[in-house]
């Protein structure tokens, strides 16, 4: 049993992109793993503009199991960051956990992880896939890569930050803001809403992978060290940008404005040429890269109010008619 707490319900958000053969089995995981649990739960199913029959698999299983199990279809593929971002927009639940639709993620990890969660009162318990059923070179090696840069940029110490089972405290999570290829950053950028003390991680079930391709490989690496550099920055200048660009410019005009002086003492005192000095044109252009910087560092500013901070502004863009408003829906309750 869970630990007593008015209001709890639980969402489930899972992304989908070319899963037809996944979609069946995953519902039924999911039924079988959150059978007779005593708080309400839902399932929100995002279909990322997938080529085959998975929105179609969706809906058929919405129709079978009953309105708790929701569909979210997008209107083009706009990658895994933004369908979750879509399915964590939809879900209506004060806990939100999220899962691959690949079938790797076991969903019967979520019941332990919730009521973690709730006894040890925290906003966020992450899933480590401690034995991982994965090909050595195409996964496991550059994800270890990748965990142990993403760990040294962060200070965020957690072993796996590529397991997309996760669950949540809903009102800390939307607080968040997902772009890009984000999602493997979700603990860096929930440590920003909260105190990393108040996020743990779990042992969870890995299996291999049944049916479908991996979206994932090598190349992955090189994507995650690009996707560093905007979270160094957001998590240490998200609200002072212009502290970030202006340190750069300043040092740049503190290194101009001494080769300049130095060349002024040079014609004055020694009444020497420096017209032809290459000297004077790395004097002139670290003065004219400072001003620069600083220009962008104010625009920066700006910009970081608003674009960044806009509730308005979403990351995908869901279909016509491609997902049930929230009162048509409903939950699943034991019994």
């Amino acid at each position: 049993m869970y630990v007593t707490e008015e209001g709890l319900s639980l969402s489930l958000v899972v992304p989908m992109y070319n899963e037809e053969d996944n979609v069946v089995p995953l519902v039924e995981r999911i039924h079988e793993a959150l059978a007779g649990q005593p708080i309400p739960w839902e399932v929100v199913l995002v279909d990322d503009g997938s080529a085959d029959a998975t929105p179609d698999r969706m809906l058929e299983q919405r129709k079978r199991h009953g309105r708790h199990v929701r569909v979210v279809c997008l209107q083009r593929n706009f990658g895994q960051t933004a369908a979750m971002q879509a399915g964590i927009d939809h879900a209506r639940g004060s806990i939100i956990a999220t899962l691959d639709g690949d079938l790797q993620n076991d969903p019967s990890d979520i019941p332990a992880m919730v009521r973690r969660l709730l006894e040890e009162d925290l906003d966020m318990v992450a899933g480590w896939r401690k034995d991982r059923h994965d090909d050595l070179w195409k996964r496991k090696i550059p994800s270890r890569i990748a965990n142990k840069l993403i760990r040294w940029t962060t200070k965020v110490n957690l072993h796996d930050y590529g397991c997309s089972l996760k669950v949540f405290r809903a009102d800390v999570l939307k607080g968040v803001r997902l772009y890009g290829e984000m999602h493997r950053f979700i603990p860096a950028w929930f440590a920003t809403q909260t105190s990393p003390r108040r996020i743990r991680e779990h042992v969870v079930t890995h299996h291999a992978r049944a049916h479908g391709d991996s979206k994932y490989g090598i190349s992955r690496t090189f994507r995650v060290i690009l996707d560093l550099l905007s979270v160094y920055f957001f998590m240490r200048y998200k609200a002072r940008p212009g502290h970030f660009f202006g340190s750069i410019g300043l040092v740049f005009g503190g290194l101009g404005s001494v080769i300049l002086g130095y060349l002024f003492l040079v014609k004055v005192l020694l009444n020497e040429s420096i017209g032809t000095r290459p000297l004077l044109f790395v004097g002139v252009m670290c003065v004219l890269v400072s001003v620069q910087l600083l220009t962008t560092g104010v625009l920066s500013e700006l910009m970081a109010r608003t674009y960044f901070e806009s509730g308005r502004i979403r990351s995908y863009v869901v279909r016509a008619g491609g997902y049930e408003r929230a009162e048509q829906a409903d939950w699943h309750r034991a019994g």
